[in-house]
């Protein structure tokens, strides 16, 4: 199953927070920028929330290529993705 697969499924299922780790990637390109760029348009059309954690080295350069923050929340890391997620009020 794809991670979009993954993300559609959750959100059918009545998932509205959503935090995807990217802490063990290395690279990622325009396919896999795109794919996360999807499924923030899929939760928020839900009314949900995103966070992306854990961006680091080329990946964090990417993402500051495309301006990957204004399209997605950014986060450090996972639990500070998931505390902000909890401030921010989205349901369940």
């Amino acid at each position: 199953m794809t991670v979009e697969a993954a993300v559609k499924r959750a959100i059918d299922e009545g998932a509205r927070k959503l935090v995807i780790d990217v802490t063990r990637l290395d690279y990622i390109d325009s396919a896999g920028i795109g794919m996360l760029v999807a499924c923030n348009g899929q939760i928020d059309r839900a009314g949900g929330k995103m966070r992306v954690a854990g961006a680091q080295g080329t990946v964090a350069k990417a993402f500051e290529v495309v301006h990957m923050a204004r399209i997605t929340s950014l986060d450090t890391d996972v639990d500070a993705a998931l505390r902000n997620l909890s401030a921010d009020g989205a349901g369940a």
